[in-house]
């Protein structure tokens, strides 16, 4: 299962994707826009947005990008490793 995180802490980018690989996934994480998200996010199963540390137009680019696709997006306001465990173990497991 492919996972795409927007937001988040730059500090937490390595425990995330720990975390992602213990649920036996691949994760791309993007903490801050730099550039464009347009073609980076590709064709993820699940999109994890982390709404209280990224800005209203990196969520809305991320969101247009997979209109059209089977993503499941799921939306957290904490950007803890508990918040992603607790999405993670309601969409993968």
């Amino acid at each position: 299962m492919s996972i795409v995180i927007v937001g988040g802490n730059d500090c937490m980018v390595t425990k995330y994707k720990d975390l992602c690989k213990e649920y036996k996934c691949r994760a791309k994480v993007y903490t801050q826009m730099k550039g464009t998200l347009k073609n980076k996010i590709g064709n993820p199963d699940l999109l994890v947005l982390f709404t209280n540390t990224v800005s209203h137009k990196m969520i809305n680019c991320a969101i247009s990008e997979t209109k059209g696709k089977k993503t499941v997006i799921a939306r957290s306001h904490s950007s803890s490793m508990t918040a992603l465990k607790s999405i993670l173990e309601e969409h993968v497991l």
